[in-house]
């Protein structure tokens, strides 16, 4: 048998695959990603994941099934409580998030945002559930007169904050950032702080790309701290280093936007370096399913698709590379929050096996389980290996 030596994972943020059987709980009856919004632009063209398999997945409008996938293909659950990034990608690399993170759905008690303006000493804006643009649209101009941070946050565990570049500097962003983290622990235990800088005049304004994400750390060891502990180097590229709270990663690539973060993997693939490399591409997500904007949706979806051969072209012969996704956001639906549903994985290697249905995955776990053994490294994950 080959070995496998290293695995290339990566998460398209926010590609679901349809409604988990609890979505209702979540307010999530009918969601349904990667197939609503191939509907909604009249099919997709993804030619080199559909002979991946991803059409043999489910229904797709364009993608057809493969006769003989080139991959293995199947679909993954979440059991964490929970429908977001970090519960997702802590999840596939073995961490189990219960109880769920509080969320707040009507803004932060009174004592957390006194407590907050006390430390970065300024007032807060806004301390409400809110779409990012719309908010500064609604308190950009007074954000920009009074110098006040805006406070809000959405349907999952998050503090984000957002702050015109010239009115707050970016280091003085993150910094306040910092300061929220420090403070939001126990009771308040919210998954993430986020940074979201701004440009622009009132009318136009439009977030950048230097969003900074500051997460708690994992409850539990992940296949990242072990494969890092026994000596290897974990390659993380996009946010995955904000996600982890850089537990478990050797070397960092932030990236800007997909295609950034598509080099990064391309160059980092085709260096031989690392044990695990671990993307995540957060446009999806970030520009599109969280805007309601299935066109760019889809877009992007055919942009990844036409960059893939690339990736697989510099894959080594003991690669194995895993294409996923964290959770859903449909941008079809009326909301714009994460949606609870199943996970797409395909999965390939130059001297794997092909054409293999890996049916549905109870626990987005059996990634961490089937890693940790290919790569010999000793677990106590809860999961099944495949």
């Amino acid at each position: 048998m080959n070995r496998i030596n290293r695995a290339i994972i990566i998460v398209l943020d926010s590609v679901g695959v349809g409604e988990m059987p609890d979505a209702g709980e979540y307010g999530d009856f009918g969601s349904s990603t990667l197939p609503h919004v191939a509907e909604a632009v009249g099919g997709l063209r993804m030619p080199n994941m559909q002979r991946l398999g991803l059409g043999n997945i489910v229904s797709i409008s364009g993608v057809e099934p493969a006769d003989a996938p080139e991959g293995h293909y199947g679909k993954m659950a979440t059991i964490s409580k929970g429908k977001d990034t970090t519960v997702g990608h802590w999840e596939m690399m073995g961490v189990i998030t219960d109880p769920a993170f509080p969320t707040y759905p009507h803004g932060f008690p009174p004592e957390v945002i006194a407590e907050f303006e006390k430390r970065v000493g300024r007032k807060a804006l806004g301390n409400k559930a809110a779409s990012g643009t719309e908010i500064i649209k609604e308190l950009g101009e007074e954000h920009m007169r009074t110098g006040s941070p805006i406070v809000y946050t959405s349907a999952d565990s998050v503090f984000q904050i957002a702050a015109h570049e010239e009115i707050i500097p970016i280091d003085e962003l993150y910094r306040i950032c910092e300061m929220a983290r420090e403070m939001l622990v126990a009771p308040h235990n919210v998954e993430r702080v986020i940074a979201r800088p701004f440009i622009g005049e009132p009318g136009t304004f439009s977030r950048t790309e230097r969003r900074r994400d500051y997460s708690l750390k994992p409850t539990d060891t992940s296949l990242l701290d072990l494969v890092k502990q026994s000596g290897r180097e974990v390659i993380g590229i996009g946010q995955i280093e904000d996600i982890f709270a850089g537990c478990g990663i050797s070397r960092s690539i932030h990236s800007g936007n997909n295609l950034d973060g598509i080099e990064a993997t391309i160059s980092a693939i085709s260096s031989g370096q690392g044990s695990i490399i671990f993307t995540n591409l957060a446009d999806f997500d970030m520009l599109y399913g969280h805007r309601n904007d299935p066109q760019g949706y889809a877009r992007a979806l055919e942009d990844f698709d036409a960059a893939l051969p690339r990736i697989i072209d510099a894959l080594h012969d003991d690669d194995l590379l895993i294409i996923t996704a964290d959770h859903g956001c449909d941008p079809t639906t009326p909301s714009t929050d994460h949606c609870r549903e199943y996970v797409p994985i395909l999965v390939y290697g130059k001297n794997i096996l092909k054409s293999i249905d890996l049916g549905t995955r109870t626990s987005l776990c059996d990634l961490a389980v089937t890693l940790a053994e290919v790569l010999g490294v000793a677990h106590s994950f809860k999961g099944t290996s495949f």
